[in-house]
C-alpha cells in the first residue's frame, strides 16, 4: 500500500510530557498511520516540516473495551510516535502567535 506523506502524520500529540520533552530532548510526539512504520514516519516529517529526523521510536496502543449499560464496545487502536530530532535541525512550531 503507498501511503503519501500527508496520510502518514494524522496529528500532534500536544501533552505535558510531550511539551517537556520538545524543550529538554529536543523530540516530537505525533499520532501516526496504523500501518506506518519507522521509515515513512521519518521521510513524512522531513519532508513536511523541512527538518532533519534522528531518530524514530513507535508504539501501539490497542483500543479498551468499554460499557454503557448493558451494551459494550471497543475504543479504535491507534499508534503513537516520538520523533527525535538532530541537534542542528530547526525545530517545528505548532502554533505561531
Amino acid at each position: 500500500m503507498k501511503m503519501d506523506y500527508r496520510d502518514v502524520i494524522i496529528s500532534p500529540m500536544i501533552t505535558e510530557k510531550s511539551t517537556d520533552m520538545k524543550d529538554t530532548q529536543h523530540s516530537l510526539c505525533f499520532k501516526v498511520h496504523r500501518n506506518s512504520n519507522k521509515i515513512l514516519v521519518k521521510e513524512a516529517v522531513e519532508k513536511l516540516f523541512n527538518t532533519r529526523v534522528e531518530s524514530v521510536r513507535l508504539m501501539n496502543y490497542y483500543g479498551k473495551e468499554k460499557r454503557y449499560g448493558r451494551f459494550s464496545g471497543r475504543r479504535s487502536q491507534w499508534k503513537k510516535a516520538y520523533v527525535k530530532l538532530k541537534k542542528d535541525a530547526k525545530m517545528i512550531e505548532y502554533f505561531e502567535v
